[in-house]
């Protein structure tokens, strides 16, 4: 039965291989760690060419994620269906030192279907669907991020024990990432009523004046509504891509429900414009 398995996803993988003409990116993976991968939809299936890479998946209950690991020798190639009968194809290979352990795959990066797709199934696609596909992307790069403890730089404000911190600022395909943190080191709980992004512009003139206009958030993770005293929250803003000039920077305003522990947090433009 495994043997008419690998037979059937083997022919599989080379129609997929003959229908695309694109070069297969490489995975990494070695003995001493496992490289996590997650798609779009629940691993029906995942195949590895050569016994020295084994990937690892739920068989009983469909997740998300599988993991792989390498042992040194030549490199091979490995096959995964999802449930919906997306096809992805990569060539692994094993490599000492890894530079990356987690792998988020988009649904763009399936090189067919094993099941044929006719024109008017096309139409079928929903928006809804993929909105959650990129819901789900954003969701694990934002825990991605928040496990990574990178810093753009001391970007902090506290007032009254409340201390706002921008942690880091990573740009992913059209997204700015914000990584947050707000620590509650007073006496009293701290009831969240808002914390906004907005970008402010310095008029010019003989009157100076200052705008700021509010910018809505695509996807909060982990946005709270109340930090208990002596706890700090971590949280990701996803925002959509955009620049700044010397004129403006912008403003992170963090307010309490009920109460006066208010802050302004200004961001240069210099940490906006170059993003991790």
């Amino acid at each position: 039965m495994k043997a008419i398995i690998l037979i059937t996803s083997l022919f599989l993988f080379a129609l997929a291989q003959a229908q695309t003409h694109t070069a297969l990116d490489t995975i990494y993976a070695n003995d001493t760690k496992n490289v996590a991968l997650f798609f779009p939809e629940p691993i029906r299936q995942g195949i590895t060419g050569s016994d020295n890479f084994v990937f690892t998946y739920n068989r009983e209950k469909e997740q998300y994620f599988g993991l792989l690991q390498a042992k040194p020798g030549k490199e091979s190639n490995l096959l995964v269906i999802n449930r919906n009968g997306s096809i992805f194809s990569y060539i692994v290979s094993y490599k000492k030192q890894l530079s990356k352990l987690n792998y988020f795959i988009p649904l763009s990066s399936s090189i067919g279907n094993e099941k044929p797709i006719v024109p008017d199934s096309i139409q079928v696609v929903s928006t809804e669907e993929n909105i959650d596909n990129r819901t789900y992307y954003y969701q694990k790069f934002c825990s991605y991020l928040l496990n990574r403890y990178q810093r753009v730089g001391r970007i902090k404000k506290r007032t009254q024990g409340i201390v706002l911190t921008v942690e880091n600022i990573v740009f992913d395909k059209e997204e700015l990432y914000f990584v947050m943190r707000i620590e509650n080191n007073s006496s009293m709980d701290y009831d969240l009523n808002f914390l906004n992004l907005s970008i402010e512009t310095r008029q010019k003139g003989k009157r100076k004046s200052l705008q700021r206009l509010y910018q809505e958030p695509i996807y909060k993770y982990l946005s709270p509504s109340k930090i208990v005293e002596g706890k700090m929250v971590r949280l990701v803003y996803v925002m959509p891509k955009f620049s700044l000039s010397n004129e403006r920077r912008a403003i992170l305003e963090l307010n309490e429900k009920d109460g006066e522990r208010n802050i302004e947090l200004k961001i240069s433009h210099r940490y906006i414009n170059n993003p991790n």
